[in-house]
C-alpha cells in the first residue's frame, strides 16, 4: 500500500487518483494552507517542503505541490505550513512574517513561510537568510519589502525536532505500482525494471521531476493511462568527474547538480552558475532534472544552449544497450528527438578541458523566473597568446530562434581562426542574419528575436573585453 510521511504521520495514498496533484491530496484532507494560484509552479502559493538527501543527512527542499502527482510522494517525507506551529506556538518564520507585516490578504503567505522555513534550516548557511530563496513565491498585495525584512530577521535554525531531523538521511525511495480507476502509476528502482515496464506498455508516459508534465496535466488537461516515474532509479542519479569529462546523471535535480559539482572540488563553468540562477525558481530547480529538460525538446528549453556550447553529449539507454549521441544531433524537430521507443536519457557528458571563456544569456520579459524569448550560451578558446590571440574554438548556441535549440555553426565558422574583435562580431552577426529563421509568437516577433541573437554576440565581446581589463 503506497504511503508517505505527512507532517510526521503516515498518510495513505490508496485510492487517490493517479493524476491528482499532491496539492489536491493535501487540501482534500483539510490541509488548506497550501493553495492553487497558477497551477504551473510560478506563484508559489502551493509551496511545501520535502526531505532530500544531502551529504549524509537531509535538507528541507521547497517544492511546488501543484506539479507533483500524489503517487510521486510515496515513500517521501513532506511538511506543510500546518506542521510548523507546536501546541499553538508559532514557529520563528511565522512570527517573523507577522511582526514585519508581511501578510495582507494571506493567500500567498503560507507558501512564503515554507520557502523561508527551508532557507532558515539550510545546513550550510552561516550568514543571514538569502531573500533570493523566495524567488518562486509571488505576492500580489503586500509588497516585498516587509517579506524581505522578515526573511533577513531570522537567525540560526532553532533547536528542536525539525533541526534534529536533518542529521538523518531522507527516506529511501522504494518501487511503487498504484492503480486508480483506469490509470496506473509505476515507480521502478532499476533501469532493468523500467525497461520491462516499457516493453509491456510502450505508450507509458515517463516523468522525472514533473515540472513540465504537471503543466500539461493541470492546464492542458492531458491524461495518460500509465505514468512511469523515474525518481527511484539510482543509475540515473550518478555524478562523476575525471580529467577528461564530467558525467551528470539525467535524474539529478538541478539543485543536486550544483551541489554535486561543488562537492567534487572542481569549479563549474561561470556560465553554469549564470544559467542556474536564471533557470525558473528554486522550487522548480529542486524538482526539475537536466534529462527531463532535454527530453521535452522544447525550442525554448534553457538547458540546451548551455550544454550545446559545452559540446555535451547524451547517453541514451534501452533494453538493447547504450549509445552516446552528440547533443547537436539529438533534436530532430519541434518537440522531437532521436529517442527511440523504450529509450531514455541516462546521463549528460561534458568533455574537458572546459572552454576558457563561456557566458550564458537569457532575454525574457522579466529577468528571474520567466520563460525565455531568446537564450544563448557562448564559449570560446584562444591560442597561446590568450584573449588577444586567434580563436581556436567557439560555440554560439541559442534557443528561441528556431524549432529546436541549435548552434549557429555558420557564425562559428565565420570567426574561426580570427581575433575576437568588433570585425569578428560583425562577421558572426552577418552569418546569423543569413541562417537563423525565428518565428513570431506572443513572446516576441521573428525580427525581434533575430535582433536579440545578434546583439548577444556583441555582448559576448563586451563581456570578454571587460574581463580582460
Amino acid at each position: 500500500m503506497p504511503e508517505f510521511l505527512l507532517n510526521g504521520r503516515r498518510a495513505d495514498l490508496e485510492g487517490s487518483a493517479v493524476q491528482a496533484t499532491l496539492l489536491d491530496y493535501l487540501r482534500d484532507r483539510g490541509l488548506t494552507g497550501a493553495k492553487e494560484g497558477c497551477a504551473e509552479g510560478e506563484c508559489g502559493a502551493c509551496t511545501v517542503v520535502m526531505l532530500a538527501d544531502e551529504n549524509g543527512g537531509s535538507a528541507y527542499r521547497a517544492v511546488n505541490s501543484c506539479l507533483m502527482f500524489a503517487p510521486m510522494a510515496a515513500g517521501r517525507e513532506v511538511y506543510t505550513v500546518e506542521a510548523l506551529a507546536v501546541k499553538g506556538e508559532l514557529a520563528e518564520v511565522q512570527k517573523a512574517m507577522a511582526a514585519a507585516g508581511g501578510s495582507q490578504c494571506g493567500y500567498c503567505t503560507p507558501g512564503f513561510v515554507m520557502s523561508m522555513f527551508a532557507e532558515q534550516y539550510r545546513r550550510d548557511r552561516t550568514d543571514a537568510c538569502d531573500p533570493h530563496e523566495l524567488g518562486g513565491n509571488l505576492c500580489r498585495c503586500t509588497g516585498y519589502r516587509p517579506i524581505r525584512d522578515a526573511m533577513l530577521s531570522l537567525g540560526p535554525a532553532p533547536e528542536g525536532d525539525f533541526l534534529a531531523r536533518l542529521s538523518r538521511p531522507a527516506p529511501r525511495l522504494e518501487s511503487v505500482d498504484q492503480q486508480s480507476a483506469d490509470s496506473r502509476f509505476s515507480r521502478p528502482t532499476t533501469l532493468a525494471k523500467c525497461f520491462t515496464i516499457l516493453a509491456a506498455d510502450p505508450d507509458a508516459r515517463l516523468v522525472a521531476g514533473g515540472t513540465d508534465v504537471g503543466v500539461e496535466s493541470n492546464l492542458r488537461g492531458k491524461r495518460w493511462k500509465h505514468i512511469v516515474g523515474l525518481e527511484g532509479i539510482g543509475e540515473l542519479r550518478e555524478f562523476s568527474e575525471t580529467a577528461d569529462r564530467v558525467l551528470i546523471g539525467a535524474g539529478l535535480t538541478l539543485s543536486e547538480i550544483a551541489e554535486r559539482w561543488a562537492t567534487h572540488g572542481s569549479i563549474a563553468p561561470e556560465a553554469f552558475g549564470e544559467w542556474m540562477t536564471l533557470f525558473a525558481s528554486k522550487p522548480i530547480r529542486n524538482r526539475a532534472t537536466l534529462g527531463g529538460n532535454l527530453a521535452t525538446a522544447s525550442a525554448i528549453g534553457d538547458g540546451a544552449p548551455l550544454l550545446l556550447a559545452l559540446d555535451a553529449s547524451v547517453h541514451l539507454v534501452s533494453a538493447g544497450g547504450r549509445r552516446v549521441v552528440p547533443l547537436q544531433s539529438f533534436f530532430t524537430g519541434y518537440r522531437r528527438t532521436v529517442l527511440a521507443p523504450g529509450e531514455l536519457i541516462a546521463a549528460i557528458e561534458i568533455p574537458k578541458p572546459l572552454p576558457a571563456f563561456a557566458k550564458f544569456y537569457k532575454v525574457a520579459k522579466r529577468r528571474m523566473d520567466d520563460i525565455s524569448t531568446v537564450a544563448a550560451c557562448m564559449a570560446m578558446d584562444w591560442d597561446e597568446s590568450g584573449h588577444t590571440g586567434r580563436i581556436t574554438r567557439c560555440r554560439f548556441a541559442f534557443n528561441g530562434v528556431a524549432a529546436v535549440p541549435l548552434r549557429a555553426t555558420a557564425a562559428e565558422e565565420a570567426v574561426a581562426g580570427q581575433r575576437w574583435n568588433e570585425a569578428a562580431v560583425e562577421r558572426a552577426q552577418a552569418a546569423v542574419d543569413r541562417t537563423l529563421q525565428p518565428i513570431s509568437d506572443h513572446r516576441g516577433s521573428a525580427e525581434y528575436r533575430l535582433a536579440v541573437a545578434k546583439s548577444l554576440l556583441g555582448k559576448f565581446l563586451w563581456d570578454r573585453e571587460g574581463l580582460a581589463v
